[in-house]
Parts: structure tokens; sequence; C-alpha cells
């Protein structure tokens, strides 16, 4: 992802349940790709992280590629 992508609209489509027999997805649209990247890192759980799925100008990252995106010297929010 390039600096300007985190600027971008996304979406996130991940699972909070912790009990792995639900089949519950939830979808969240950001304004900001960086702030959907925040979300997922600070918000959700490991595993829900390992499940989920951003989409930004029809780029798909799943799981663990979101992390790197959060590390990255482009990213341009206050980490925790």
């Amino acid at each position: 992802m390039d600096a300007k992508q985190y600027t971008t609209e996304a979406a996130l489509y991940f699972s909070k349940a912790a009990n792995s027999h639900s089949k519950s997805l939830n979808f969240r649209r950001f304004e900001h790709a960086s702030e959907a990247i925040r979300f997922a890192v600070e918000e959700l759980t490991p595993k829900a992280l390992a499940g989920c799925s951003l989409e930004v100008d029809e780029q798909h990252f799943f799981g663990r590629e979101i992390r790197p995106l959060y590390d990255s010297e482009d990213y341009p929010l206050r980490r925790r």
C-alpha cells in the first residue's frame, strides 16, 4: 500500500465472536484506510485480526497482511 492509499475509503470485514462456531460477520466502512487499520490492530483480538479482511481501492489485505500496514513508516496516525 502506498502512502496516499492510507487516506482512501476502506471496508473492513471481521468477526468478533469468541465462539468459532458462530459465522457472524461484521462489516464496517471507514473514511480512511488508516482508521480501518488502526481499528483492526488496536481493537480486534489477535484471532479476529487473523480472520479479517480489509478492502482499499479494490485491493484486498487478509489477516496477517494488515499488521505490516500499521507498522509501516507510511502509516500516518499515532500508534498506541
